[in-house]
Parts: C-alpha cells; sequence; structure tokens
C-alpha cells in the first residue's frame, strides 16, 4: 500500500507522487521494541536528520535537520514541530520534543527541504506527529519497561469508539537516575484525543495533552579530558572548598522544572466542489524554573540577569485554511489558502542563584519582565496534476512581533519592540517517467527569525540583543523515487542551501548563550533511504546522509556531522509472534565551535539489538520486547553544547546498555 503523507500538500498524498524529501516513521517503528521515552529513538531512521539524545532531559532532545538546529543549547531549533495539526513550536520557533506523546502515536512524518518554507519561521523541516484516533471496541492497554541506570516506565491506555465518538486516552511515568553525573528525572505525560463525526462527513477533534517533570536534573557539559576520564562525570568547580571537590552541577545543584498543558480543537468539513474547510484552535500554559551554574563572582555585572530562570507563559493560536480541487486543462487543480495566528506571552524573572553562603537556591531578584511574540502568517498553495507532470507553487508572508515590558530598570532598561517579516516563495515541479519512476526538482526562500532565548543576550553579559538579524536562505533540491522491485522502494535528494546572516552562537557559559549573525554559510548534500522487504519475513531500512554545511571562510558549522548512517536488518515471523533486528547507527565527527581549532567530538559506529514477541489468548494481547544497545560498549560523545566558553562542550553517551518491556491489551 502506498504511504500517504499530509504534510507537504496540506491534503492526503502518496509520498511517492510529493515533490520533496519527506519519511514517515509508522507506528511498528515507534512503538515496537521501543521504550517510546524520545523522538529520537525513531527519528534515527530518517536521512537529513539528526537526533540526540543527549542523556539531559533538562535541555530535551538535540535536533537537526540540514543542519539547520545544530546550534540550539536547549529544546528544538530551526526545525518546526507539529503534533496533531497543533504547533509544539511557539510563534518565536523555539520547540519542545518532549511533549510528543509516544505511547499513542500512529505516525511521524519529516518533511525536509524547499517544501518546508510553507511553515513559516524555520529553515530545517517541519516534524509532524499524529496521534491514534478511537476507534472499534473499547480496549484497556498497559506497558511496562525497565533498563540500565535506574530507568523505569509505566504506561496506561484507554481506547474505543461508540455512536460516532472517538476517545484515546493515555498516561505515563517515566523514571531514570541518568546516566551522566547529577541527570536523574522523572517525567509525567497525559493525553487524551476525542473525535466525533457529523453529518456530512464533517469531524471535530479535541486534543489536550499534559508535560510534568519535577527538579530534572542537569549534567552540564565536560571538557575533552573530563570526559576521557570518566564519560559519566562532570567538571568539577575549581571554587568549591569541599574535599573531595563536587561538580559544577552537583555544587549549584543545576535543575529544571517543567508544567506545561495545552488544548485544542480542529474543525474539518468538506464543502461543495470536492472542497474542505478546516478550523483550528489551541490553548495552553507552560511554566519553567530553572537553575544554572553562575559563579558568584559572574554575578558582579549590573546587567547581569541571575542565575535562576523562572517563567509563566501564556500561549494561543489558531488556524483557518480553505481547499479546493477543480480539473483544469485535463488534469486537476487543487488551490489552499489560509492564515495562521499565535501568540505568548512570557512574565519572566530572573533570580541570584545564591543566597549568602548556601548555592543552587533562589536569591535576589534580578529580572522581572513581560515578553510577547506574536505571528501572523497568510499563505497559499496551488497544485496541478496531469498525467505525467506536476507542478506545485506556492507563498507564505510570515510577520513576527516582539515586544518587551521591562520592569527592573535598575540594571538598565531593556523595554523595546522588534518586527520582523519575510515572504516564502516555493516553486516545484515532478515528472513521472514510469509509473515506478518519479523526478523532481523544487526550489525556495527560507526565514528563520532570532527566538527570545536568542535574543535575551548580548556578548559580555549585556541585555536583550536587539541588533539581532533573521537568517535568510535559499534552498534547491533535485531527487528521484523508484520502485526498484516489488517491495523495494528508494529515495534520493541532492540539496543545497545558501544562508546570509545565519545565527550562530557568540559566547555560551554556566548554561547562558548569546547569538550573532554570521556573514553567509553554504550547505551542499544528499540523502538515501532504501526500503526493501526480502521475502521470508526479512526486511531492511537503510538512511544515509551526506552533508557540507560551513561558512564563507570554509570552516564547518559547529554541531553538524559530515555524514550520518543509519541502517537495520529485521525479520518478523509470519503471524508476529516472533521478531528480531540487528540496527547500526553511524555518524561522523563533530566540531564543537566556529573556528574548528578545539578537539571536535569523535565519530563512531553502534550496533543495537532488539527483540520482540507477541501472544493472543482470547480477548487478550500480550506483548514484549528486549534491548541491548551499543552492543560493543563504545565509549564515545553523544553530543556538543555549541560554542561553550568554558570548553565544556562534550556531552558523553552510554555504553552497553539494556532495556526490557512488557505490554497487555483487553479488547472488550
Amino acid at each position: 500500500m502506498p504511504t500517504v503523507v499530509v504534510s507537504a500538500t496540506r491534503t492526503e498524498r502518496a509520498s511517492f507522487d510529493v515533490p520533496a524529501a519527506i519519511d514517515v516513521l509508522d507506528a511498528e517503528r515507534i512503538r515496537d521494541g521501543q521504550l517510546r521515552v524520545n523522538a529520537s529513538e525513531a527519528l534515527a531512521a530518517v536521512p537529513g536528520l539528526v537526533a540526540q539524545n543527549r542523556q539531559n532531559y533538562a535541555q530535551d532532545l538535540q535536533i537537526s535537520s540540514r543542519g539547520f538546529g545544530a546550534r540550539s543549547a536547549f529544546g528544538v531549533r530551526g526545525v518546526r514541530l507539529i503534533a496533531d495539526g497543533i504547533p509544539a513550536s511557539m510563534p518565536d520557533g523555539q520547540g519542545q520534543a518532549a511533549t510528543f506523546n509516544l505511547d499513542m502515536a500512529d505516525r511521524i512524518e519529516v518533511l525536509r527541504g524547499p517544501f518546508s518554507a510553507l511553515y513559516g519561521n524555520h529553515s530545517g523541516g517541519v516534524v509532524q506527529l499524529f496521534t491514534r484516533e478511537g476507534k472499534g471496541r473499547p480496549a484497556l492497554e498497559t506497558s511496562a519497561s525497565a533498563g540500565s541506570d535506574g530507568m523505569y516506565k509505566f504506561d496506561l491506555a484507554a481506547q474505543g469508539e461508540s455512536a460516532g465518538i472517538g476517545y484515546a486516552l493515555d498516561a505515563s511515568r517515566f523514571h531514570t537516575d541518568g546516566y551522566r553525573d547529577h541527570s536523574a528525572a522523572t517525567r509525567e505525560q497525559a493525553h487524551a484525543k476525542l473525535t466525533i463525526r457529523a453529518a456530512g462527513g464533517g469531524k471535530f477533534t479535541l486534543v489536550a495533552n499534559g508535560l510534568r517533570q519535577k527538579d530534572t536534573q542537569d549534567p552540564l557539559g565536560a571538557t575533552w579530558a573530563t570526559w576521557q576520564r570518566d564519560p559519566r562525570a562532570g567538571e568539577t568547580d575549581a571554587a568549591d572548598t569541599a574535599t573531595p571537590k563536587r561538580t559544577l552541577a552537583e555544587r549549584y545543584n543545576t535543575r529544571k522544572s517543567i508544567d506545561h498543558q495545552q488544548a485544542g480543537a480542529t474543525w474539518e468539513q468538506p464543502i461543495a466542489g470536492d472542497g474542505k474547510l478546516l478550523l483550528t484552535a489551541y490553548t495552553g500554559n507552560r511554566q519553567v524554573i530553572q537553575y544554572q551554574s553562575f559563579s558568584r563572582a559572574f554575578q558582579a555585572p549590573a546587567s547581569h540577569s541571575g542565575g535562576v530562570i523562572d517563567f509563566d507563559r501564556d500561549f494561543h493560536g489558531g488556524e483557518a485554511r480553505w481547499q479546493r480541487a477543480l480539473p483544469l486543462a485535463g488534469g486537476k487543480l487543487t488551490a489552499t489558502a489560509g492564515i495562521e495566528y499565535a501568540r505568548a506571552k512570557d512574565n519572566r524573572k530572573g533570580y541570584e542563584n545564591f543566597d549568602g553562603a548556601v548555592l543552587g537556591v533562589k536569591g535576589r531578584l534580578r529580572r522581572d519582565e513581560d515578553d510577547v511574540v506574536s505571528s501572523t502568517d497568510p499563505y497559499a498553495q496551488a497544485e496541478w496534476q496531469g498525467e505525467r507532470w506536476q507542478l506545485t507553487a506556492g507563498l507564505r508572508h510570515s510577520r513576527i512581533r516582539v515586544a518587551v515590558d521591562d520592569r527592573f530598570t535598575s540594571n538598565g532598561n531593556d523595554s523595546g519592540k522588534l518586527h520582523f517579516s519575510q515572504t516564502t516563495p516555493l516553486a516545484a515541479v515532478l515528472y513521472r517517467v514510469t509509473p515506478t519512476l518519479n523526478v523532481y526538482a523544487s526550489a525556495a526562500r527560507g526565514f528563520e527569525a532570532p527566538t527570545l532565548n536568542e535574543l535575551f543576550y548580548s556578548a559580555g553579559g549585556a541585555g536583550f540583543n536587539f541588533g539581532l538579524r533573521p537568517a535568510r536562505s535559499k534552498h534547491a533540491e533535485a531527487g528521484v523515487k523508484a520502485i526498484l522491485a516489488p517491495g523495494v522502494r528508494m529515495d534520493a535528494a541532492l540539496f543545497e542551501v545558501r544562508t546570509s546572516d545565519e545565527l550562530v552562537v557568540d559566547t555560551s557559559a554556566g548554561g547562558r548563550t548569546s547569538y550573532r549573525n554570521a556573514a553567509r554559510t553554504l550547505r551542499k548534500g544528499a540523502e538515501l533511504s532504501l526500503d526493501a522487504a526480502l521475502g521470508a519475513g526479512f526486511s531492511t531500512r537503510v538512511a544515509l546522509t551526506s552533508l557540507r554545511a560551513t561558512y564563507e571562510n570554509g570552516a564547518r558549522l559547529p554541531g553538524v556531522p559530515r555524514a550520518n548512517a543509519f541502517g537495520e536488518f529485521a525479520w518478523r515471523e509470519s503471524a508476529g509472534s516472533w521478531g528480531a533486528a540487528l540496527e547500526a547507527v553511524a555518524s561522523g565527527k563533530v566540531y564543537a565551535e566556529d573556528s574548528n581549532t578545539e578537539r571536535a567530538a569523535p565519530g563512531y559506529g553502534l550496533l543495537n539489538l532488539r527483540l520482540t514477541a507477541a501472544q493472543e489468548f482470547g480477548g487478550w494481547r500480550f506483548n514484549e520486547f528486549a534491548r541491548l544497545n551499543n552492543l560493543a560498549g563504545k565509549q564515545y560523545v553523544g553530543s556538543v553544547i555549541v560554542g561553550d566558553a568554558n570548553k565544556r562542550y562534550y556531552e558523553g553517551a552510554p555504553g552497553r546498555n539494556w532495556a526490557l518491556g512488557f505490554g497487555a491489551q483487553r479488547t472488550f
């Protein structure tokens, strides 16, 4: 069956017929044999994408697409995140992959290249999560897993449908003592999805999500010497008088608490003449308090806003989209027009992270302000599809407003406003050479405005960085999609991206990062994916990426590997009762700062093994899995903190580690 996607064209379309680099991770890849804690578990199988589990749940995953987003000190930047049609990225472009509920995932679509320009303020791509809808008879499901470093997870879910009303509910709790020193975390998630089908083909969907992480420990980065000595260790504090010396993370008890909840509603209504109307509205709140590792001496500058970040964010937004299909010139024209609006308001405070001789506590107030970011984005897209040719054109106009109301003026008044705007056009063409071979080309302009976190600090400890400019990019891509044999599909793409005013790290110290605009950057690369059903239950998946990302002086962009690869050889018994797979993951070396003179994190190659089993008894279905990751026990750097002023760039990844899981489902 053809894989169906909606990310590129905003309507259901076989991915084989989309003139864009797009991959789909189905529920089997996301759920089977996986812990379903981090999106990186499944995203590793996507070419062009680097998704790193930093072993630091205080800072979330590090996700980059074609090199965009690699500089992010925390959260996801340069890649837009969407869940069930509702943005998981804020209007300034910063997103949190931790809000994705993987236990209820039906599929994840990953769109890269020029087509992603039609989603606005980002440059790298779009990652969309679609959760399952309640269908059929009522069912109750539970799962439990455990593994290395004190990890455990419990999950309970229910789903069903009655009288046209479907429901899907889920709640989970995850805990780890952490691989790295001072990296323990506990995460609680909840999810509810209600679908109501109305007369005339309309559908109403209500989705609510919650995420809570209390006092998640932040292990910080380590120098090369410390990582070589002990990949779990943190950096010691030279000013510590204790014996033995404590790490910075321990001395300041670096940690972050997150309380996030949001709800959204979508109405889809078919309209006369093969058309469709979609309306979406959402609202939410995010509360964060973070304790950082500044020394007391570093608190001296009057402009410094303290080592404790405390903010309360209210956000809301919506989208209206109209779509119509009609015959034209022997083919079919599908026209789409819409508008998106988003707004987020932060009540943000900063405090000293000491009180007298006591460190890692909330001290004197050093910052008190309201930050408001809003975006308004109208867009239009048209696609003409003939017997062999398919032509696509699109346009989006993004307007972003940033306003700061500074109420703590004893260290200077950072009040002010910024306005960014950009029109991003797209053009693409696809030609069906044969029923099993498509070729395409596309081009677009991209736009990436600074996020609030990139605007907050200037170099040298100064305040709000009103001088930052948006990065603007030109994207070009050419690709081939081919069915090489029954059950064997290959997708390949070549791309080039030229960016001016690229946003790059200026300085990074103690968890605080300032940014600047670079002159120009160039990204050239190739992506290849191959899926093959080999018969007798055997299958394989290969995803390869080659990327040269450089500044105009030839230096490599930090945080971006020259190449990365994923390979899988899997077997599943015909009845689905047993399965096994061997996974291979490889990455090239990664520079940690702009000059490329500091020690790069070396490349690595890993092998992982997973085993799955399933049984059915009456109305019960059971499943089990076992994973053994990093079979050879290789010591490697999993991710880097770009531009850290103290050269604490390196974040160690686990050696050999294991996980076991069990699940049961009862259908009534």
